[in-house]
């Protein structure tokens, strides 16, 4: 089932207070992952709890495959939320909380426990029915809510932060399990982080908001290697935003470095931002822009380097572990490949 926005606000308090969610539409396609990627204070959880039914908008439509549920609660809309803190019953065994939603529907027992079974061993949880959630690992922890969840047979699920708990490693193999949940069952998620690696490893679609508005929405790739705003291009990932200007005929002078605009870009200033890997390192002389080596830092797959140009200092993240580097080393930088955006000037910053 499809989720849509149209034109929602939501501010807590009267009317003087101000507005968290300021007039957003959004789709959420049926059957896809979409990210809704932000800021602490952006309203990205704010957006997940309206389509939960657990906050009202102040204005505007909500609907889930095609039906306005913008006054339905929570307990009318199909949904199910998979909570930051997991909100396991620390007093019930795995199976009991597995089965508590199908229990509170009136679900015989015998019946409840063997679509909790059945759903615990979609997410690897099979043979653990007795256990205790403070006999759990953090990602045992999360499978279970992620069961607890599953089991209702919902429309569509809804993850708040569901990983911000786990280690580094945890984290990366539970988003791959919980990306391929999605795609074999079918299911309509959104999925609300602050983390970007995250928010690229999962998705269909990436929302970026940002003090209650959404500055951009795309693919996780048209977001990365096309930001459409400074603040996207920053928070997508590292990049440098450099002075330029346009032409307004679609070229962009960026010192001696001429980069075309995808889009249609008035003449005057601009600014370019420039991801870390978009640089080649080239001989002196055989690049547009000189510069030497100002520091430099093995990482076992590739090389940082600091390059001092009249740009200024530029951050190049150069993949050949075959070369070596000096600092005060001469070298020339180049353009290469996805990752370099012209955004309007107003957005920097």
């Amino acid at each position: 089932m499809s989720i849509e926005f149209r034109q929602v606000t939501k501010r807590y308090g009267d009317a003087r207070s101000p507005l968290v969610v300021q007039g957003i539409d959004l789709l959420v396609p049926k059957g896809t992952l979409t990210t809704i990627l932000g800021p602490s204070g952006c309203g990205k959880t704010t957006t997940l709890r309206m389509i939960a039914g657990l906050d009202a908008p102040t204005t505007g439509r909500i609907l889930i495959d095609g039906q306005d549920v913008t006054t339905l609660g929570a307990a009318e809309r199909n949904v199910s939320m998979v909570f930051q803190s997991y909100a396991l019953f620390p007093h019930m065994s795995v199976l009991d909380n597995v089965c508590y939603g199908l229990t509170v529907q009136g679900i015989p027992r015998t019946q409840a426990a063997e679509r909790a079974r059945a759903t615990m061993a979609t997410v690897g949880l099979t043979g653990y029915d007795e256990r205790l959630p403070s006999e759990l690992s953090g990602g045992q922890q999360q499978r279970v809510a992620v069961a607890r969840s599953l089991v209702l047979e919902p429309s569509v699920m809804l993850f708040d932060e569901p990983l911000s708990n786990l280690d580094a490693r945890l984290r990366r193999s539970m988003r791959e399990e919980i990306r391929m949940l999605q795609q074999r069952l079918g299911l309509t998620v959104a999925y609300v982080t602050h983390d970007q690696s995250e928010a690229l490893a999962v998705s269909d679609q990436i929302i970026v908001m940002d003090a209650g508005r959404i500055a951009q929405a795309g693919t996780p790739r048209e977001l990365y290697e096309h930001p459409s705003t400074a603040f996207v291009a920053g928070f997508m990932g590292e990049a440098m935003l450099f002075d330029a200007q346009s032409d307004g005929q679609g070229t962009v002078r960026l010192g001696p470095l001429r980069v075309t605009a995808r889009r249609s870009m008035p003449a005057g200033a601009v600014k370019v931002a420039v991801r870390p890997e978009s640089w080649r390192v080239v001989e002196p002389g055989a690049g547009p822009l000189e510069g030497t080596v100002s520091k430099w830092a093995y990482l076992g797959g590739h090389f940082e380097l600091t390059v001092a140009t009249t740009l200024g200092e530029i951050f190049v993240i150069a993949p050949d572990v075959s070369r070596s580097w000096s600092v005060g080393q001469a070298v020339a930088l180049e353009l290469a490949g996805p990752g370099v955006a012209v955004v309007e000037a107003r957005d920097a910053g």
